[in-house]
């Protein structure tokens, strides 16, 4: 009679087939996750004077009267500091979400706030667009919707003179556009790809960072593959996306991160990945692989690569993610990978974090799964050591993908099973043997590698 363990023993070997159907079902739900997390996510950008923020006080909670009050100062007033102090007040006001719902259900208090907003005076301009940015940080979806009449002249104003407007312009965009078909639909034919284009050789990276994020939530709307992504990559924004995310000196974590989001939305959309491709897509995320592995092998140098790990650590599993949707379906992208000589940098990643170890070993597998070509590359080299190093690891996820990338090679490459056996894998497979999450797994490669 079979013990509970034996029944679980499946046919020697797993098919290449079976691997990696197992694999994009983890990687769908994954990104499905990033997307949903992303997707409800909006930024806020105050910039609270010394005054306004000492000891900490919170402004009030106003009513109608009040922010008739205040608006009608900011018109009238008799006095530019006057003006422009009512609009403050009103700005802070309305970081309250009573006072926003007040605010919108008011008569004619939009079209007033607009009014300011268009207005030659630079800093009543300025603390009104301030206003309309609050607003579209709001969660209720009616207070976003009420800001739609002013999005005509926040593009307008993006290809303007002043980088705090223009930053400001594109957080408030980007909020508007996250949530709200409406206003996506609104936006695109008043321009707002040709404006983003125009934004994006601002030499102020403030700008550059804001506007990531607006693409951002642009390219991850349900309509994008069909509406948005086109015109996009038939933009000038593709290649000076890529050159943003060139390695260096003047690379700038926060907006290589918005923009890795970007490229991450385009190639999973796979519209046109092959122009991606000719802009030099492959060789850019390579470059910057093996620029931030060296910083990893190089912590003596306390210079600005770690500054990129430690302070930005999001820059390099936004690498490798998008390394791993542009080598998920694409030998002549695995090919590129490997004439860049980028396994053993991708190796040297391994010990960053977690996170970063199954996305290394995602991609790695991607590469196992072309067939036994791909796989010379893999082996002989630092792999099996490197893979010893992860199952001696607790975190499952890291230790299911070394299994999957093990379970690839000794199909391709056989002879790998028997190096593994000389370098004490069993013993390295027997700790895993009784988590119920990879046992089935751990069981089905010692066969494989016993049978090699």
């Amino acid at each position: 009679m079979l013990s509970p363990r034996q029944g679980l023993l499946r046919p020697v070997g797993c098919g290449v087939e079976e691997l990696r159907r197992r694999r994009r079902e983890r990687e769908a739900a994954l990104r499905r996750a990033r997307r949903e997390q992303q997707l409800v996510s909006k930024r806020l950008l105050r910039d609270d004077t010394p005054e306004e923020a000492e000891g900490g006080s919170v402004a009030s909670i106003l009513g109608e009267a009040e922010i008739q009050q205040f608006l009608w100062l900011a018109q009238r007033g008799t006095e530019e500091k006057e003006r422009e102090g009512a609009l403050v007040s009103l700005r802070r006001g309305l970081q309250h979400p009573e006072t926003q719902q007040t605010f919108i259900r008011l008569e004619g208090s939009m079209r007033t706030l607009v009014g300011l907003l268009t207005s030659n005076h630079a800093l009543l301009q300025l603390e009104a667009a301030r206003c309309l940015h609050e607003l579209s940080h709001s969660e209720q979806s009616e207070v976003a919707e009420a800001c739609l009449p002013a999005t005509s002249y926040l593009l307008t104003y993006l290809a303007g003179h002043s980088s705090d407007l223009i930053e400001l312009c594109l957080y408030t965009l980007g909020n508007l556009i996250v949530e709200s078909e409406a206003g996506r639909r609104q936006l695109l034919p008043q321009g707002i790809v040709p404006a983003l284009a125009s934004c994006i050789q601002s030499p102020h990276l403030p700008v550059l960072e804001a506007l990531g994020y607006a693409l951002s939530q642009l390219l991850q709307a349900k309509e994008a593959p069909k509406k948005i992504i086109p015109s996009v990559l038939a933009s000038s924004i593709p290649q000076h996306m890529l050159r943003l995310l060139q390695p260096g000196p003047k690379l700038n974590p926060g907006v290589a991160v918005e923009f890795a989001w970007c490229l991450h939305y385009i190639i999973c959309s796979q519209v046109n990945n092959a122009l991606l491709i000719t802009h030099g897509a492959v060789s850019t995320l390579g470059l910057l692989l093996l620029y931030l592995a060296g910083s990893v092998q190089s912590p003596e140098d306390a210079g600005l690569e770690l500054f990129l790990l430690q302070k930005h650590p999001s820059l390099l599993p936004e690498g490798l993610w998008l390394l791993n949707n542009l080598t998920a379906n694409s030998p002549s992208i695995c090919t590129s990978l490997l004439s860049l000589d980028l396994i053993k940098p991708l190796l040297q990643l391994l010990p960053v974090s977690n996170v970063v170890s199954v996305l290394v070993l995602t991609v790695l597998c991607n590469v196992a799964e072309k067939g036994p070509a791909y796989c010379w590359h893999l082996w002989p080299g630092p792999l099996l050591s490197s893979l010893l190093d992860t199952l001696a690891l607790s975190d499952t996820d890291v230790v299911g993908q070394s299994l999957e990338l093990l379970q690839l090679l000794f199909l391709y490459r056989p002879e790998a099973a028997q190096a593994f056996l000389q370098q004490s894998g069993l013993q390295a497979l027997k700790r895993h043997e009784e988590e119920a999450q990879l046992q089935d797994r751990v069981l089905a490669l010692q066969q494989t590698a016993l049978h090699r």
